[in-house]
């Protein structure tokens, strides 16, 4: 049958009465009713159609129920990418100035604390030694020779005294002889004579005159002895002075030699042997081993962080490792506040911006075997708030 002869035929069955319509279609050979062989594979199809809506349902519900925890449990992790290794590099410069004798450790070298980092020549510092060591000798002889007038001036003193009980006696006799002349001339006997009683006159004068002496001879010992405490006490200042210029020219000779504060690794060497360094000049960097985490999180994010809550670590040098970590501080106030050029809200059109605060993280355990993680690698921490 062609095209054109089928549309004609259907256009025919459309025109007639539902009645015809139904008789034509029940004498029609194809439309024959259902037997059981096709009953029964009918039956297979929708069972599997209703799995198939079951599965769908179930995958449904899944999806919600997981989407659902997951937001949940992410509703409780707060994250940033703002973030980076930190620590408190250590820069190694010279406490006195000279020139390098030898660089003992290369570039990114592991160190100890107490370790050789470079020597500078120690000859003028061992010649300021030298000479420190002579001054503190003579001023310790000095010392000496001072405290040995002490017992000179003592005798002096001793001495003094001594004599003043001497003129004082020979004082006294003589003041007794010639009151006693003077009374026997007075009763106008011829036994003393004028020229006896001058004499004994004059013997008292000067036996006077040496008892004022011995007293002023003892008034200057005891001065002396006075002078000489006080160049006692010169000379142990002098002492003083010179073991302060010794113990000097020691740490000045001690600093010839730099080495390591504290463990960690070698970075930025910048000295060569028969450089001349300055003091304070930047020799090179120390990176302890004793790092941390430091992330800029939003002030927003901060209400329902505390001291001490998880922290899961991701650095971008270790993809796929965590590590383990929690919040050790948060700093109180914001970076801008802290910076250079802090801003001055107060001036201008002000427009609001959500301010970053910087927190510690710490790590939980010291990574030992991922040793290159250093100041300035990029990390993304992850705290859970509790």
């Amino acid at each position: 049958m062609s095209l054109a002869e089928e549309e004609e035929r259907q256009q025919a069955e459309a025109e007639r009465p539902p009645a015809e319509q139904r008789v034509i279609e029940a004498r029609r050979p194809d439309r024959r009713a259902p037997t059981p062989t096709s009953r029964a594979r009918a039956r297979p199809r929708g069972r599997r159609r209703l799995l198939l809506i079951g599965l769908i349902a179930l995958l449904v519900i899944g999806v919600i129920v997981g989407g659902t925890e997951w937001w949940i449990e992410a509703s409780k992790w707060v994250s940033t990418d703002d973030a980076f290794i930190d620590t408190h590099m250590v820069q190694i410069s010279p406490q006195v100035a000279g020139r390098v004798k030898a660089v003992l450790v290369n570039d990114n070298q592991e160190v100890r604390a107490g370790q050789l980092l470079v020597e500078i020549d120690p000859a003028d510092y061992q010649a300021k030694l030298d000479q420190a060591l002579a001054n503190q000798q003579s001023a310790q002889g000095q010392l000496a020779q001072a405290t040995a007038q002490i017992p000179v001036a003592t005798a002096n003193v001793n001495e003094a005294k001594a004599q003043i009980d001497v003129a004082q006696a020979a004082a006294a006799n003589a003041e007794i002889a010639l009151k006693r002349d003077q009374m026997l001339a007075r009763m106008g006997g011829l036994a003393v004579s004028q020229q006896t009683i001058d004499n004994d006159t004059a013997t008292w004068r000067s036996d006077e005159a040496n008892l004022a002496a011995a007293r002023q001879k003892t008034a200057a010992a005891g001065a002396q002895i006075g002078l000489d405490e006080r160049n006692i006490q010169t000379a142990e200042a002098a002492v003083k002075a010179a073991a302060a210029q010794v113990a000097q020219a020691r740490l000045d000779l001690g600093y010839t030699m730099i080495r390591a504060s504290v463990d960690g690794r070698i970075a930025n060497k910048t000295v060569a042997v028969g450089d001349y360094l300055q003091v304070g000049q930047a020799l090179m960097a120390l990176v302890p081993d004793q790092v941390w985490v430091t992330a800029n999180f939003k002030e927003t994010e901060l209400g329902e962080m505390k001291l001490g809550d998880p922290v899961d670590i991701y650095v971008d040098a270790y993809p796929g490792h965590v590590f383990k970590g929690h919040v050790q501080s948060i700093q109180p106030g914001s970076g801008a506040a802290f910076s250079l050029l802090p801003p001055e809200n107060a001036t201008g059109n002000y427009v609001k911006v959500v301010q970053r605060v910087p927190v510690k993280i710490t790590f939980d355990d010291h990574p030992v075997a991922h040793w290159l993680l250093g100041p300035g690698m990029s990390v993304e921490p992850y705290v859970k708030i509790r």
